[in-house]
């Protein structure tokens, strides 16, 4: 079932306003070593420098992955569907924190047993109009712990979706996805690890109710 927003109060949304100087992406060498940082809001542009993220895969107690299509206003591949949530650390902010954060800020809901699925994961993508994304960003798989309330400004639907479907939609519709979904699948191809999204749960233990609907 795929899930249009409705407006309403939000949890745990701690998104700094438009133009606060703390709202900063750490800036990366070839090496991937941190060589300084930038303004997040300016930073994505012709000529983006590479810069640190990470992209995350939230799975339910099915072991179905929420897909999540790019609200209509972001200057970036605006509607696509992509896979759960991606963002920034702050400076000196841990990754595992940082997707605490982005999960209560974007998406509305608690993450748990987060573990890296692809720690070397970097990529370069095109947007139409010609804005940049240059990422070292490593790939996360968590367990969603309650419902999604996705922000307006970053979601504008959501799906849950079995795994096997969405390998089937990137062979059928890769146009519809995000370049960065795209490039992490073939990283997972290769890998031969598309196993490992289930590895970090415990059957046992189910989400909430409201996660499988």
């Amino acid at each position: 079932m795929t899930h249009t927003l409705a407006a309403h109060p939000r949890r745990g949304d701690d998104r700094l306003p438009a133009g606060d100087p703390r709202d900063l992406v750490v800036l990366l060498d070839a090496e991937h070593r941190p060589i300084g940082t930038a303004a997040r809001e300016s930073v994505h542009g012709r000529e983006t420098p590479l810069h640190l993220a990470f992209s995350c895969w939230l799975l339910d107690d099915r072991g179905r992955v929420l897909m999540t299509r790019r609200a209509l206003t972001k200057r970036s591949w605006p509607g696509v569907w992509t896979n759960s949530f991606c963002g920034h650390p702050r400076p000196d902010e841990p990754l595992i924190d940082a997707v605490r954060r982005h999960g209560r800020g974007e998406l509305g809901l608690e993450v748990d047993s987060i573990t890296p699925l692809l720690p070397d994961f970097s990529y370069r993508a095109v947007d139409a109009s010609g804005i940049v994304e240059h990422e070292f960003c490593p790939v996360f798989v968590a367990r969603a712990t309650d419902a999604p309330d996705p922000h307006p400004d970053e979601v504008v639907e959501h799906a849950w979706v079995e795994v096997d479907d969405l390998r089937t939609a990137l062979t059928a519709a890769p146009w519809a996805l995000s370049p960065w979904l795209r490039d992490q699948a073939a990283a997972l191809d290769a890998a031969d690890a598309w196993p490992q999204l289930a590895a970090p749960f415990d059957r046992a233990d189910p989400a909430p109710e409201e996660n499988r609907r």
